[in-house]
Parts: structure tokens; sequence; C-alpha cells
């Protein structure tokens, strides 16, 4: 079983919803954030506060939705960084001269993970199912998220960012603390075997990960397998927070791409350090 160490807090600021870390805040290093889909404008599928730009909702929708999680998070919309997740292991690194690198001009390109440590620079990054990884290194001040979707999860993002957050900035794995954010649950996430023998290569214990359902289909336990990686590269099991809350059984929090078939939206995690 996940040690869930603390979980995720539900806050509510001028009607826009959305999850904060409890250990994180805790250390007063951080602005951070996951988005749910509440308060915003946008309609029909996107219905009301989609973050994503590369889905058909109008792009002034997605703007003011935008400002509204900004406003509420006391985050700087017009320093946001963003790049083109595209379901790898890479990572970069952000500095101040990449302020302002979002909504289609960014030059960050083939990263699914951001770090950096400098002040006042708000990392972005997407999802609607994947998985979200936060990191912070409280005592080197540095701090970064991964995009893991299976694939993502596969080629080991979560460890990745840890070594290089060592790496770069002599971060130590005791300091580090981590969180494993909202995402499709076993409960919801069915897969075939060209997943499984992807998810067989790793050195995890695999009957935690996979449930057999026969006609070989099974169930992935994408936040399960994130915590044993993180387990395994060296994380402390006090440190990693895990939200436990499933993506496409919360339809009314939260988008699902699997739910939804392709037809909705998308949340995002914030971090800035202070």
């Amino acid at each position: 079983m996940i040690k869930v160490n603390r979980g995720f807090k539900r806050n509510e600021i001028d009607g826009v919803v959305f999850y904060t870390i409890p250990a994180f805040e805790n250390t007063g290093k951080v602005r951070h954030l996951f988005s749910t889909r509440i308060a915003g404008i946008s309609g029909g599928p996107y219905s009301s506060l989609n973050l994503s730009l590369t889905r058909y909702d109008d792009k002034g929708n997605v703007h003011e939705n935008f400002r509204r999680i900004c406003h509420a998070a006391n985050i700087n919309y017009d320093d946001m960084v963003f790049s083109n997740q595209v379901h790898s292991d890479g990572i970069r690194m952000v500095t101040s001269s990449d302020k302002g690198k979002n909504f289609g001009l960014s030059d960050i390109k083939n990263a699914d993970a951001l770090m950096t440590n400098e002040s006042g620079i708000p990392i972005v990054t997407f999802y609607a199912d994947c998985t979200p990884l936060y990191f912070l290194d409280p005592v080197k001040n540095v701090i970064a998220l991964a995009h893991a979707g299976w694939r993502g999860t596969v080629k080991e993002i979560g460890p990745k960012t840890v070594e290089a957050m060592v790496n770069t900035f002599g971060s130590d794995k005791k300091d580090i603390l981590a969180a494993i954010g909202p995402a499709i649950g076993v409960c919801c996430y069915e897969v075939g075997k060209d997943v499984v023998d992807e998810v067989s290569k790793l050195d995890i214990d695999l009957d935690k990960v996979l449930i057999d359902n026969g006609n070989e289909k099974w169930m992935l336990n994408l936040e399960m397998t994130n915590y044993l990686e993180l387990i395994k590269c060296g994380l402390k099991d006090d440190n990693i927070t895990v939200s436990g809350l499933c993506t496409s059984c919360c339809s009314d929090e939260f988008y699902s791409y699997r739910r939804d078939k392709g037809k909705t939206g998308s949340m995002a995690a914030f971090m800035e350090l202070i």
C-alpha cells in the first residue's frame, strides 16, 4: 500500500477551486497548485476552467481561465513558463530569461519536466489523466515539475528529475520533498499488452502496479508506479505526498482524456519559488 503522507488540500478562492500540498506549504518556500475544472468561462466539453490551448476551445476563454487561476494563487500571469510536452523524459532547466515563454511563444521543446533554482519563475505543466510530479528541495531552493503519462513513467522521468536536481544544483535526496498529484487511478485505467510489456521492464514489484483482467487487459496503477520509482531512487517515504485523487472518477472536478474520449480540457500544475 502507498503510505499517504498528508494528502492534498482542497482550496477555494473567489470560486476558483484548486489543490495544494501541505508539506510544501509548510516550508514557506513556494507558491504551487493543481487546478480543477471549476470556476472558468469555457463551455461544452471544456467546461469550465480549461487551461489547454491545444484543444478546440476559444483562446480568449483559456486566457481568462489562466487569469483567474493565477489571481487566486497569487501567480504572475505574464511570467509563466510552458513547454511542449511530448511524453518523453526530457528535462529543461529554466532561468529568468525564460519568463513569459507561454501561450505558443515558448521555445522550450521536447521537455516534460521543468526545474529551476531561481525565484519568481512560475513553471507550468499540463494534465488530463497523466501523473503530475512535484519536487521541492527546501535546503538548496530548487523546484521541479514532471509530466508522467505511462510513457514518461516507464522512461522514469521522476527519478531522472531527482537526479537532475542532484547533479545540477547539489540537492541531497534526503531533503527533497515530492508529491504525486491527481491522475487517472487504477480503478479506471485499463491498458493492453503493449503498455504492460514496457511497464514490466521496470525494476519494481509489478504485483503492486498491475491487476490482470484477463483477455490481455490489465489495470495499471500509475500513482503506485511513480511512488515505487521515487522510493527506489532514494527519496524518503515520509517526504512523499500522494493525492489519491482519480481524474476519471471525479468528473465534477477534473478533466479526463480517457473518460471523455479525448473531447476534454486540461488542468495544470503550477510551482514558483518565492
